[in-house]
């Protein structure tokens, strides 16, 4: 008697608790929706890098510190400068000088990798905004009479469009002159050698060792690591080095040194598996 009156309150408190009813079919109804395979996608490791450069007050400060060293650091050169030549700074466009965590947030949105078709879409949008410091630091150098080199591994079909994207900004020196984008090869120094032999230059800028000399290219982490030792001096001096967590070279080293041809499966335990721990 006992067993059935309990059932029968169960049944009662069951019936006429229709948030405990919704809320049970609600969690069945989320569970069966979520697309497990979505959440394991190509982007999803980038989410947290991406939503930091667009939302933390630290990415904006990390800016802000790197172009006022570099200011402090040009004022410097100024005053050491002895050279024949003209001066002239060389850097580097993307996450350097134009943000362009939106493209990232897409490919998170629509769980696909980077591709150039895609990316030719959100260049022809001219819509990427500058990093915080960017704009004044640029235009402090070009009123002390330095020369901005823009030497980036974008396509060089894609020129008109960042040139425009630059003027938009307020950036100096955005001309066919002075932005040098990939034509053939995505090593640098050629490209950097071109400006070196009409100008002094004073100072480099990027946010991946591949900016500053090809020394870093093609080469793993250890090797990487060892090379940013021996050139420490550098580094806050002639290099400034802006903040980049969503991609860049350093990405190899998660995959031993071949990204290609393994699965997002593969890649996700390879990450995991890099992790230092305790």
């Amino acid at each position: 008697m006992k067993r059935i009156l309990s059932l029968l309150v169960i049944c009662i408190l069951y019936s006429c608790s229709p948030k405990i009813a919704e809320s049970s079919s609600s969690v069945k109804k989320d569970s069966e929706s979520i697309n497990y395979e979505q959440y394991n996608g190509t982007q999803e490791n980038t989410v947290l890098a991406v939503l930091w450069l667009q939302m933390s007050s630290e990415y904006k400060a990390l800016c802000y510190q790197s172009y006022e060293l570099a200011r402090l650091q040009l004022d410097q050169s100024l005053l050491n400068n002895k050279s024949n030549k003209p001066l002239a700074i060389i850097t580097d466009i993307d996450e350097t000088v134009l943000d362009n965590s939106p493209y990232s947030g897409k490919s998170i949105e629509t769980n696909k990798g980077f591709d150039y078709e895609s990316w030719d879409e959100w260049g022809a949008l001219e819509s990427a905004e500058p990093l915080a410091g960017a704009v004044d630091f640029f235009n402090y150098a070009a009123s002390k009479n330095i020369t901005v080199f823009y030497i980036s591994n974008r396509k060089d079909n894609q020129k008109d469009a960042t040139i425009s994207n630059l003027k938009k900004q307020g950036l100096p020196f955005a001309d066919a002159q002075h932005v040098l984008l990939q034509t053939t090869t995505s090593n640098k120094d050629e490209r950097r050698n071109s400006v070196l032999e009409t100008h002094d230059v004073v100072m480099y800028i990027g946010d991946n060792l591949g900016d500053f000399s090809s020394v870093f290219d093609h080469k793993t982490t250890s090797e990487r690591h060892k090379i940013t030792d021996s050139l420490k001096v550098k580094f806050g001096t002639s290099y400034i080095v802006l903040p980049n967590p969503m991609y860049g070279a350093w990405e190899y080293g998660l995959y031993n040194e071949n990204p290609y041809g393994i699965s997002e499966k593969e890649k996700d335990s390879l990450r995991k598996a890099k992790l230092k721990t305790y």
